[in-house]
């Protein structure tokens, strides 16, 4: 199909209340502009411009507005000034939409000889556009094809329903004529922004230094000049039992932020042209020797038998509390650690991503498996045990009046097991490490919450009815063998 055209005439944008002699950027008839952009895409602009409006019924064009605007959630104020009717025109001009306006109208096409230079211009009838342009030239019917060869189509005019921008039309009814400020207020898809993170992790010092970076994007059609930005953090719909692998545990702590609701407001300090179809960074987070340390983990399942030694994970825990830490609130988004080299060079060690973060959060972010550091969990030990042996286990014994109160009521068989978990730690650094290791699985329904611990060789902590966690120091180019004896009813 061709795409290649020009036009002889094309009409002047006679817009109310605009001056040519005192353009805006870029010749945009937008005037005080305002946009809030929030996390799902969607954005309120809010533009006020400076218009003569008559006395009167009257129509007015709004050129410049975001091409895929929110018809139905337009507000429009001017003082002594009611809107009757509005229309949007989104049939954006381009060759393609030129070519098929004109079918049933007459072009002018214009050929060049490649080896003379010499221009004929013949009179055709656009016949149909579907699979390329067809026309009718005197008495022949002729395909133009787009084979790079030196031809123009001209159009005497530009059909009425195309414009050369996104532009709102409303008919205005007024009590009195003169120049006054007019506000529009409307939603738009296709504006959005992300936070990315990029953390300087000091592994002598135990610090990490972060910047934060908001990336907007423009996918409107329409480039937002000079406006002050605003960006909503939060989420608007919430999925229930979202899981946060990132968050060791939830802040408790207000940042010094404007809050709307259940919303935090990130303004930008300048105001910033967004452009259509381009990503922009903006900085939104500076802050340096935020205490920080690298840690290991790894989980293991009830009655995990690995078959071979599994790596530990590394990652990077810090907090976002006002002492010590971050001090501010954190958008969701993508964390990028690196670290010094011995020659002091940037290198990038992984990254992992953050939902909404309250301050005071305490956050480890997994940044990869740790190359020298493995450990392998093995059943080494496991049989049934009496109900006498279990009993010898409890710990708790209910008193009354100075008196063991027991009561027994057989209702099933009930089993008991006692089962000894083996775990085989490697380190090949040449310093020691600890490792955080959680045994998972312990909650077996409400029947099977009676579990004890009877021996470990590290004393471990209860984190939930399900999960149990050690602290486990591997010494430098070393192993370490570490047991725990459970007795169950599963």
């Amino acid at each position: 199909m061709l795409l290649a055209a020009s036009a002889l005439a094309l009409p002047a944008s006679a817009q109310q209340g605009s001056d040519p002699s005192d353009p805006t950027p870029e010749g945009t008839a937008q005037g005080d502009l305002s946009v809030t952009i929030y996390q799902n895409g969607q954005a309120l602009v809010q533009d006020v411009r400076r218009l003569n409006i008559p006395n009167g019924r009257t129509r007015i064009e709004f050129p410049d507005v975001s091409a895929q605007i929110r018809p139905a959630t337009l507000s429009f104020n001017a003082d002594n000034t009611a809107i009757v009717e509005q229309n949007f025109d989104f049939d954006i001009l381009t060759p393609a939409k030129l070519m098929e306006k004109a079918i049933g109208e007459t072009v002018t096409l214009i050929r060049t000889n490649p080896a003379t230079g010499v221009e004929t211009v013949e009179r055709a009838e656009v016949l149909s556009v579907a699979g390329g342009v067809v026309v009718r030239i005197g008495d022949r019917i002729e395909v133009l094809r787009d084979d790079g060869l030196p031809v123009r189509v001209v159009f005497d005019e530009v059909p009425q329903n195309l414009r050369a921008r996104p532009t709102l039309s409303v008919t205005l009814d007024s009590n009195r004529s003169g120049t006054r400020d007019a506000s529009l207020r409307y939603l738009t898809p296709g504006l959005g922004w992300t936070s990315d993170y990029v953390a300087l992790f000091d592994e002598r010092r135990g610090t990490v230094d972060m910047q934060g970076w908001v990336t907007l994007t423009n996918n409107t059609g329409t480039t937002f000049h000079s406006a002050d930005t605003l960006l909503i953090a939060g989420n608007p719909s919430r999925a229930n039992g979202q899981m946060r692998p990132d968050m060791v545990r939830p802040g408790t702590e207000t940042a010094d932020r404007e809050r709307l609701g259940d919303f935090y407001l990130y303004p930008l300090e300048e105001r910033t042209t967004i452009a259509n179809a381009q990503t922009k960074q903006v900085s939104f987070l500076d802050v340096q020797d935020v205490r920080a340390s690298r840690i290991y983990e790894i989980g293991v399942g009830w009655l995990a038998n690995d078959e071979d030694f599994r790596p530990v994970s590394s990652a990077i825990a810090f907090n976002t509390s006002a002492d010590g830490g971050l001090g501010d609130a954190l958008p969701a988004g993508t964390v990028r650690f690196y670290q010094n080299d011995a020659q002091g060079n940037p290198q990038f060690i992984g990254e992992n991503s953050i939902g909404h973060t309250p301050m005071g959060s305490v956050l480890s972010l997994r940044t990869g498996d740790a190359f020298d550091i493995f450990m392998q969990a093995e059943v080494e030990d496991r049989g049934r045990i009496t109900a006498d042996e279990y009993e010898r286990s409890r710990r708790f014994r209910v008193i009354e009046d100075g008196e063991t109160v027991r009561e027994i009521r057989e209702e099933r068989a009930v089993e008991y097991y006692r089962t000894t978990m083996r775990y085989t730690f490697t380190n090949a650094k040449p310093e020691p490490v600890t490792v955080l290791l959680t045994q998972a699985g312990l909650d077996r329904y409400w029947w099977g919450r009676d579990f004890r611990v009877t021996a470990e060789d590290v004393e471990g902590e209860q984190l939930n009815a399900d999960q149990r966690l050690y602290r486990v120091r591997v010494p430098a180019n070393g192993e370490r063998v570490v047991r725990v004896t459970y007795e169950t009813r599963y």
